[in-house]
C-alpha cells in the first residue's frame, strides 16, 4: 500500500521536518515545498500611477524592488502559504501613504488578486511577467523622515465603534412618518411623534413643533418602538453555573460586560431591550439581567430600572446531560421533575420558617433562634410568592405540562416558556395556565427533542390566546429579529401588525415591561427606531435607534466611523512598517499627554 512520508532529511534527525504524508496514495501536504519561481518584472497601475515591480529570490525569501517614474519606492514583501503580499509606501499629495496587494501564487507567469489602493479603496489587479531577472541587488532602505506620532482617541467604551461621549436625551419632532404604535391606533401614516426628556409626549398629524425642538423629516420612513429580545446571552462573560442541579443563588447581573460589541450591533438592528438569561445546564438556573442597550454607559446605567426579577429554569436533554457525559443528578426527565419538587418543598419550608420568625414580637425574637439566610432558597421563595418570575427553557409537550403542574402545586405560575417548539401541541393548556411562549421562528433539527418543530408554532399559540414572542438566543440572530417577525407573518396567517408585536410589545408584556416599552404611546420611554422603509423588509435598515430619547445608533455616523476605523488601521500599519525600517527612531507624542487618575477606596 502506498503509505509513506516525505521529509526534509533523515527521519530521526532533530531538525528534520515532515513535508508530506501519503496514505493509500492520497497526498496530505504538511509543509508545501512545491514553490513556484515568480522572479521577474511586473507592471501595475495604482490610482492611475504606473509602478514597475521586480521580484527576486521568490523560492526562498522573496524581495521586491519597486519604481515609479524611475523613483525607488519603499516596500515590504512577504510570502505565506503561497500568498504573496506586497506593501508599497509612496508620497501621495505630500503625505506618505500605503497600498497593499495580495496574490495567490498559482502560476510562474502571472500575478493577480485584490488590493487596497492609496485611498483605502479595494481594487482588482492582473499583471503578467515580462522577463526573469536573477541576483538583483537591493540598496538599503533610506531612513524615513515622514514618521508621525499617532494617538487614538479615547472612546466609550474604549473599543471598536466606541463613541466620544455618552449620548444625551434629545427633544425631537419627527415629521410625516409611518408610525407603528402597537396600540389601538394601529399603524398610522403621515404622522408625527414628539419626544422630550426621555419620554414620548405626543403622537398625531400636523403637530406643532415646540420651542427648542429639533426637527427630523421622516417622510417615507417607518418609526416603531425598539425591539425587545426576551432571550439573549449577549454581553455575559459566563452564562452557565452547572456544578449543581440548582444554581438559583447566582446572577447574570454580576457578569455583564458593557464593552461587548454585540450591544452596538444589536442597536444597528433596532434592538433596545434584552433579557440576558443564565444557560440551560441545570433545571434551576441563575437569576437573569434585563438591560437597555446603552452603548458606552457603565453597566449600572444599563440595568432596566425597576424591572421585575426573573430566573432561568430548563427542561429536556440539556439538564439531564444526555448529550455529554455528566454524573450529577438528574439523569432522566422524571429526575428533572423531582428536582423542582424537592427544591420548592425546601423553599416553602424555608419561607414559612422566616414568616413565623418575623411575626414574633421583639421580645419573642430574643428567645428564638433566627433562621439561617440562604440565597438559593430565598430566590425560590420569591418565585413561590410571585415576586420573581420564571422563564423556562423547554421543548417537548410532556415536560411543558409537567412544569405547569409543579407550579400549580405550589400555587404560582410559570411566566414564560422560552424556545417551546412544541407549544402548538399544548397551546390551550398554556393559555389556561396563563404562561406566555417565546419561541424561535424556524430553528429546529439541531437535536432530537426539536424534531417536531413547525414554522406555524407561533401563530397557533397566538390564535389559542397565548402571548407570543420571538426570541434570538443568539447575538447574531438578535439583530435581525425584525426579519423573524416577517417569518411569523409569512407562515402564520396573521397580520403584519400582529407579527410585529411578536418582537416588541409581546416580549415586553412577558417581561412585565409593557408599561414602559414595547409600543409608541404618550408617557412611555422614548425607545424608538426610525427605519429606512417597512420594518419587516429584507432591504430595510435601522437608520436611528434611540433609548430614552438618546441617540445610540445612527447609520450615517456609522458610515463615518467605518471610514475612521479604516484610516486608523492604515495609519497604524504604516507606522508599524516604518518602525521596522533600519535606522528609524521610535517616535512618541510630543509633548506626552498628561493623565489624571482619580483613585477612590472601595471595599469589597
Amino acid at each position: 500500500m502506498s503509505n509513506f512520508l516525505i521529509t526534509s532529511g533523515p527521519i530521526f534527525d532533530d531538525k528534520t521536518e515532515i513535508n508530506e504524508n501519503w496514505i493509500k496514495g492520497q497526498r496530505h501536504i504538511i509543509k508545501n515545498t512545491d514553490n513556484i519561481n515568480i522572479d521577474g518584472e511586473y507592471n501595475l497601475t495604482i490610482n492611475n500611477k504606473p509602478y514597475e515591480i521586480v521580484i527576486s529570490n521568490s523560492l526562498l525569501r522573496p524581495n521586491a524592488k519597486i519604481k515609479r517614474d524611475s523613483i525607488d519606492i519603499k516596500s515590504k514583501t512577504s510570502l505565506v502559504d503561497d500568498w504573496l503580499n506586497i506593501t508599497l509606501f509612496d508620497s501621495i499629495d505630500g503625505n506618505l501613504s500605503l497600498a497593499q496587494i495580495s496574490s495567490k501564487i498559482t502560476s510562474a507567469d502571472n500575478l493577480s488578486g485584490r488590493g487596497i489602493d492609496f485611498k483605502n479603496e479595494a481594487f482588482l489587479f492582473n499583471s503578467s511577467r515580462k522577463e526573469i531577472k536573477k541576483n538583483i541587488k537591493y540598496k538599503e532602505l533610506k531612513k524615513s523622515s515622514s514618521i508621525k506620532s499617532f494617538v487614538s482617541d479615547v472612546t466609550f467604551p474604549n473599543v471598536g465603534f466606541g463613541i466620544s461621549s455618552t449620548p444625551k436625551s434629545q427633544s425631537i419632532h419627527f415629521k410625516n412618518a409611518t408610525i407603528w404604535t402597537n396600540e389601538n391606533e394601529g399603524i398610522i401614516e403621515n404622522s408625527d411623534i414628539l419626544i422630550d426628556n426621555g419620554k414620548i409626549i405626543a403622537i398625531g398629524q400636523n403637530l406643532e413643533t415646540p420651542k427648542n425642538f429639533s426637527i427630523i423629516d421622516a417622510s417615507d420612513k417607518h418609526i416603531t418602538s425598539g425591539i425587545v429580545d426576551e432571550h439573549s446571552h449577549m454581553a455575559a462573560s459566563s452564562i452557565n453555573e452547572g456544578g449543581h442541579n440548582s444554581s438559583a443563588e447566582v446572577s447574570i447581573m454580576d457578569v455583564i460586560n458593557p464593552d461587548d460589541v454585540n450591544i452596538y450591533r444589536n442597536l444597528a438592528g433596532g434592538v433596545t431591550t434584552v433579557q440576558i438569561l443564565h444557560g440551560s445546564a441545570n433545571p434551576i438556573g441563575g437569576q437573569s439581567a434585563i438591560i437597555k442597550l446603552k452603548w458606552g454607559s457603565e453597566i449600572d446605567d444599563m440595568f432596566f430600572k425597576d424591572a421585575d426579577p426573573f430566573i432561568k429554569f430548563a427542561l429536556g436533554e440539556n439538564v439531564k446531560q444526555s448529550n455529554w457525559s455528566g454524573s450529577r443528578f438528574p439523569q432522566t426527565r422524571m429526575g428533572v421533575e423531582q428536582v423542582f419538587v424537592d427544591h420548592f418543598d425546601r423553599a416553602k419550608h424555608y419561607g414559612e420558617t422566616w414568616d413565623r420568625y418575623n411575626s414574633l414580637s421583639k421580645r419573642q425574637k430574643n428567645s428564638n433562634n433566627k433562621p439561617r439566610y440562604d440565597e438559593e432558597l430565598e430566590t425560590l421563595w420569591e418565585v413561590i410568592n410571585g415576586k420573581r418570575f420564571v422563564s423556562s427553557h423547554s421543548y417537548v409537550q410532556s415536560e411543558i405540562n409537567m412544569l405547569m403542574k409543579v407550579a400549580e402545586k405550589f400555587d404560582f405560575r410559570i411566566k414564560i416558556f422560552t424556545h417551546i417548539l412544541e407549544g402548538y401541541k399544548v397551546a390551550d393548556k398554556m393559555a389556561k395556565h396563563g404562561v406566555g411562549g417565546s419561541t424561535f421562528s424556524d430553528w429546529w433539527g439541531y437535536k432530537f427533542e426539536v424534531n417536531d418543530a413547525i414554522p406555524f408554532n407561533a401563530s397557533i399559540m397566538h390564535n389559542a390566546g397565548v402571548t407570543v414572542a420571538l426570541n434570538s438566543d443568539n447575538s447574531e440572530l438578535s439583530r435581525r429579529l425584525n426579519l423573524e417577525a416577517a417569518k411569523a407573518f409569512k407562515y402564520g396567517n396573521i397580520s403584519e401588525e400582529e407579527a410585529w408585536k411578536f418582537v416588541t410589545i409581546n416580549p415586553a408584556k412577558l417581561l412585565n415591561l409593557d408599561e414602559k416599552v414595547g409600543s409608541l404611546k404618550v408617557g412611555k420611554d422614548a425607545d424608538i427606531v426610525m427605519w429606512s422603509g417597512h420594518p419587516m423588509s429584507l432591504y430595510t435598515k435601522a437608520e436611528k435607534t434611540y433609548i430614552e430619547g438618546a441617540l445610540y445608533f445612527d447609520l450615517a455616523e456609522h458610515t463615518i466611523k467605518l471610514n475612521q476605523i479604516k484610516d486608523e488601521k492604515s495609519e497604524l500599519i504604516k507606522l508599524m512598517f516604518e518602525e521596522n525600517t533600519p535606522g528609524a527612531n521610535l517616535k512618541f507624542p510630543n509633548p506626552m499627554p498628561q493623565i489624571e487618575v482619580d483613585c477612590e477606596y472601595t471595599e469589597f
